[in-house]
């Protein structure tokens, strides 16, 4: 990749558009679980139904960031990112006008292709803004990505609350088209004349594996677990995904790197990466749902759209928390110990609301919890991968470790649907409460093997050793914390930027072989 240290002449308003972009798909992030019993009640379907209006747009967001990835590396980046806007737009009025699930999840499938744009907007600000101010305007993006996560929320559940579900979507195309406008004037071509190397078939293969696995997953008790239509769906998930992996494996410039998996940290990173995502958004879907249960079910605070989303914000901020202080324990007692105690703080927000859930606030301390836990092994986790394979292989191998969480992300929500949906009561738009609490102990085991796997599979000493850092080795500590803060908003962080960094890395420090965190 053509990368030259002079940067290009960009107007005035790159910089606040790149802002601008990443907050708004956060934002659009944040049009899913608190809204779902507004759905279910406006469409008169039930929750776990309502809930494929997340579920397909972090399928979405699963299938765009590789792609839009790699397209973003290359010539066409302002088109690939004028591209995902006019989608996310378009999404945004489809989900906003929908009468029916169908047409709902049509629009939030679209809406989540925009998931995927958090990359290409760091990779246009390393690509036209000298070193220095590359790395605090790709701070600034981080950082935009949770805060504007937290903000999305209540105001979501505000528009909801004072008008109406569709107003909220209709908001959010409103903000994606004012966003393709700020694109189209200020998002230059990229200085790169290579043509991006895309795997058209593993796109394509790997797209129909996920769908239709998150499908069987999530439909599995309505049609039962062994019915055609579930069987069905699995035989054509396994039958594509194999198919896909022998693909990946072959190419010469496959999708996704799997031959990373031979590293056994890496293995483990990945694993741990795809459980936690499976929690993280079994948590979300359940605290948001639980909340505005009315209290005459038994259970449940019967609170507003707004209160739900109001819920939500310690998590934004105690993850921003949390990835800062991971420096700090990673320094002092290496990555196995951040993994550890970031796992078991999931773990045990899980475990505290499952037991004791009779006041809202108990809902704030387990987001609160969740926020550190998630800061930790979301930020630890990339540094565990980059000190276990070679500095050349350190892009690929990140770039699937995005790909393996926002897998999670989506098979969270298809998974908390379906036992939600295996405990709803005859007569009762809401499921009992067995079924939210049967979703917390799912979502604390997955914490907690998800935790034990990493640690497990770390190497034996990460912790930094004293003396003075290289500028590329700060940089690859900030990446990890970048990498946290995007992911609290369900972003994905963008593989080019491990890439140049391990390459700077490896320099610096005169190593020809592997890259280990200091």
């Amino acid at each position: 990749m053509d990368r030259s240290s002079r940067p290009d002449s960009v107007g005035a308003s790159f910089v606040p558009v790149l802002v601008g972009i990443t907050l708004v798909v956060s934002i659009i992030s944040s049009l899913g679980a608190p809204l779902l019993p507004d759905v279910a009640a406006d469409l008169k379907i039930s929750l776990p139904s309502a809930q494929w209006s997340l579920t397909a747009a972090l399928i979405a967001g699963a299938l765009s960031a590789p792609v839009l990835g790699r397209l973003g590396d290359g010539r066409h980046r302002r088109r690939a990112m004028l591209g995902a806007l006019v989608i996310v737009s378009a999404g945004g009025i489809v989900a906003g006008a929908a009468g029916s699930l169908p047409v709902l999840v049509a629009g939030r499938f679209m809406q989540g292709i925009g998931l995927g744009l958090a990359p290409i907007a760091m990779a246009a600000a390393r690509d036209h803004l000298g070193a220095d101010r590359a790395r605090k305007t790709i701070a600034i993006l981080s950082v935009s990505g949770a805060t504007g996560l937290g903000a999305g929320y209540p105001i979501s559940g505000l528009i909801a609350e004072q008008t109406n579900v569709h107003d909220a979507f209709y908001f959010g195309a409103v903000l994606s088209a004012v966003a393709l406008v700020a694109a189209f004037f200020a998002i230059p071509s990229s200085r790169s004349g290579a043509d991006a190397s895309l795997d058209i078939k593993g796109a394509v293969l790997g797209g129909i594996g996920v769908v239709a696995l998150m499908i069987a997953i999530g439909q599995g008790h309505e049609w039962g677990w062994v019915s055609p239509a579930t069987l069905g769906c699995l035989v054509v998930a396994i039958g594509t995904l194999a198919l896909w992996v022998r693909l990946q494996l072959r190419g010469t410039a496959p999708l996704v790197d799997l031959r990373q998996l031979r590293h056994r940290a890496v293995l483990g990173a990945d694993v741990a990466a795809l459980l936690l995502g499976v929690a993280l958004y079994m948590f979300l879907t359940v605290i948001t749902e639980f909340v505005q249960t009315p209290s005459a079910e038994g259970f449940g605070f019967g609170a507003s759209t707004l209160v739900a989303g109001l819920c939500l914000v310690p998590f934004s901020i105690c993850s921003l928390l949390g990835t800062r202080l991971m420096g700090l324990m990673v320094s002092r007692f290496g990555t196995r110990a951040a993994l550890g105690t970031g796992g078991l703080a999931i773990t045990a927000a899980g475990v505290f609301f499952a037991l004791v859930h009779t006041a809202i606030w108990q809902t704030c301390v387990m987001m609160g919890l969740l926020g550190i836990g998630f800061g930790f092994t979301f930020a630890a986790i990339p540094g565990l991968i980059t000190s276990a394979v070679p500095a050349g292989e350190i892009g690929s191998a990140m770039g699937f470790y995005q790909v393996v969480r926002s897998i999670g992300f989506s098979a969270g929500s298809a998974l908390v649907a379906s036992i939600l949906a295996s405990h709803e009561i005859a007569g009762s738009a809401f499921p009992a409460q067995s079924g939210y609490i049967t979703a917390l102990w799912v979502g604390a085991v997955a914490s907690l093997v998800a935790a034990v796997v990493a640690v497990i599979l770390a190497p034996g000493d990460t912790a930094r050793s004293a003396g003075p850092t290289t500028p590329a080795e700060e940089e690859l500590r900030e990446i990890a914390r970048e990498d946290a803060e995007l992911a609290s908003a369900g972003l994905i962080d963008a593989e080019v930027e491990a890439e140049v960094a391990s390459s700077e890395f490896a320099e610096t420090r005169g190593m020809r072989g592997r890259v280990r965190t200091r």
